[in-house]
């Protein structure tokens, strides 16, 4: 234990050194952006996607990861998955019937045909875009997912807020999707400087359309599954 210690305090010294000899410095985190979303009368907004891009440089990519979306009481769960490009995407299905999985949506189109359990492979989101997920056996069945450029992003609650943390100071633009948004997500841009150490918040104030979606309580009964 000891001798890993003095190794690990040698590390660091010598980046230090390094540092200080090539005048490089070690830059701090933004403090948190606190990400408010609401409706046009003051509602807060759920599942609302809020996603920053740095201005005049290209984010490095995050780890390559998987990501879920559960299929659980004939619903899909959740309603909203924001992912970056390229991550794959599992599909189990926690339910005792089977279910039939599919998108046309031009971001990934794919069909997980009738399966219980896991299917063996996930679906790679390889093309940024919104992809609206369906299933063929129960029709209410609705669920997004949001492929978005940039690892900056996050999801908002039921009280229409969202957290970011860890985040480089620089100019960034903020910017707002959901699957009722009237209008594109490129048009809600917003500029947001962050400084080293400091807390920033950024607010939307959207304009949704009404959800139209088949209402489960009327087909259910008759399809008996």
């Amino acid at each position: 234990m000891t001798r890993r210690l003095t190794v690990a305090a040698i590390l660091a010294l010598l980046t230090v050194v390094f540092a200080t000899r090539t005048g490089v410095k070690a830059q701090a985190p933004s403090g948190p952006v606190e990400a408010i979303v609401a409706d046009e009368k003051g509602k807060p907004v759920e599942d609302a996607v809020v996603f920053l891009t740095p201005l005049g440089t290209t984010p490095a990519a995050p780890p390559s990861s998987t990501a879920l979306m559960d299929q659980h009481d004939k619903e899909f769960v959740p309603y909203v998955l924001p992912v970056y490009v390229g991550t794959r995407v599992t599909f189990p299905n926690r339910d005792n019937i089977r279910h039939h999985v599919y998108s046309f949506s031009s971001a990934k189109k794919f069909e997980l045909p009738l399966y219980i359990g896991t299917p063996a492979a996930p679906v790679v989101f390889d093309k940024p875009g919104v992809v609206a997920l369906g299933c063929n056996i129960h029709d209410w069945m609705l669920a997004y997912i949001y492929v978005l450029t940039t690892p900056y992003f996050v999801k908002t609650a039921a009280d229409g807020k969202a957290r970011l943390e860890g985040l480089a100071p620089g100019a960034y633009e903020a910017r707002v999707w959901h699957p009722r948004l009237r209008g594109d997500a490129d048009k809600t841009g917003k500029p947001l400087p962050l400084a080293a150490g400091e807390p920033a918040q950024v607010s939307f104030a959207v304009s949704l359309k009404s959800e139209w979606r088949i209402p489960r309580k009327f087909v259910e009964p008759y399809r008996g599954s």
